[in-house]
């Protein structure tokens, strides 16, 4: 197994250098923070990751074992019914976890689920520290830390608390109020435009930007369009072979007046869902069913219905990929949290030229709706503007 130097080991703690931090009101926790248990938990991330896409309605979660500075076990959660991130990697350890040191970036579960409770591998495992990113926001699983503090097991947390948050999210907001986490996705120009009056669009951003909404797509469960979208860009809707996997395609039409040719029909690339009302035509719906399209029906279809629905699946992030209109109906419906803003140095002008967002209905500004703990990305040459719509667990 690797050995970690970093200046540190599981008995050689460094104070970190805190310029941001006011030292006066810095709690004793947060002091004894180390570089090494940092790199360990950013570890932890990315071995969460490798199941991103894959875990809904559970969490993401890595784990790494570390004794005498030795990473001796490591294992991530790869999806529902399967071992947790802990007991793979305790597994791995073997003898070694015995006094040692585990690394998870999600306190461990307390409760019986599909599996058993994770706090009581590790106990079991005779670990003697345990060093979490983030708090379980699930009021059914938590309470795994002072569950080991009760078995006299020393327990570090919030390490690296803020990229271990935003990893989670997703489950973070289905946990809190039973609904997906809504992420809205556009490019726009400079002077806010997402296509040219007469409806051209491709493309509003660089390969570099679309790269990156290729690894959104990895990460989310559903990636969902309305009809004009379908028809004005006839869009492929995947990650482009930046995984093993994709989304589900989503599209929402109450007459189902598509392209027969559409790329999203093509279902051995990836799995396609229309979500329509109930007067839309039978034959169409039999047509796109026979192409191997799921088709369901829904009394209402709104956003809300939509997630809700979406929720019933154990779909956990939904992107809104959609235009204007659709996407202020998912705004006003409170179906999206989050915004991911493509912004192209390019400007095309046009009094009728489409926006990323239709009619709120607000008009002062106010009422405008604001975004919180903004984050600004470079994708040369476009920039990456990203924010929350409402206050997420844990976020604020």
């Amino acid at each position: 197994m690797k050995r970690w130097g970093l200046g540190a080991t599981g008995a050689t703690q460094r104070t970190l250098n805190t310029n941001a931090i006011d030292t006066n009101i810095m709690d004793e926790r947060a002091e004894r923070v180390s570089d090494f248990d940092r790199a360990m938990m950013r570890r932890c991330l990315e071995l969460a990751s490798k199941a991103l896409g894959r875990t809904s309605p559970n969490p993401l979660v890595g784990a790494v074992v570390v004794n005498d500075g030795e990473i001796v076990g490591e294992g991530f959660h790869p999806g529902p019914g399967q071992p947790h991130a802990e007991v793979f990697a305790l597994r791995a350890a073997g003898a070694r976890a015995r006094g040692a040191t585990i690394y998870v970036n999600l306190e461990p579960c307390n409760h019986f689920g599909r599996t058993p409770p994770c706090s009581e591998a590790v106990i079991a495992a005779g670990i003697a520290r345990v060093v979490i990113g983030m708090s379980d926001p699930n009021p059914v699983a938590a309470g795994g830390r002072d569950r080991l503090q009760a078995e006299g097991i020393e327990v570090q947390t919030d390490v690296e608390a803020a990229a271990c948050r935003e990893l989670n999210e997703a489950f973070a907001h289905w946990a809190r109020h039973q609904q997906p986490f809504g992420i809205l996705k556009y490019a726009m120009t400079l002077d806010g435009k997402i296509a040219t009056a007469n409806g051209h669009s491709a493309w509003v951003s660089g390969e570099a930007a679309r790269r990156r909404v290729h690894q959104e797509r990895l990460a989310a469960d559903v990636v969902v369009v309305g009809g004009n979208t379908l028809r004005q860009d006839n869009p492929l809707l995947t990650t482009h072979a930046m995984g093993d996997r994709n989304p589900l395609r989503t599209v929402l039409s109450r007459t189902l007046e598509l392209p027969p040719d559409a790329r999203l029909w093509r279902t051995d690339v990836a799995p396609s869902l229309v979500l329509t009302a109930p007067s839309a035509d039978p034959d169409r719906q039999a047509a796109l069913r026979d192409r191997g399209v799921e088709v369901v029906v829904l009394e209402e279809l709104t956003p809300t219905r939509v997630m809700e629905y979406f929720y019933e699946r154990q779909l956990s992030r939904v992107l809104w990929e959609c235009g204007g209109t659709l996407a202020a109906a998912a705004i006003a419906a409170g179906a999206v949290q989050k915004v991911l803003a493509f912004i192209a140095p390019k400007i095309v002008g046009g009094a009728t030229a489409p926006s990323p967002v239709g009619d709120l209905g607000i008009t002062s500004m106010e009422k405008a709706l604001a975004l919180t703990d903004l984050k600004i990305e470079s994708f040369a040459p476009d920039w990456l503007l990203s924010g929350y719509l409402r206050p997420v667990w844990g976020m604020n």
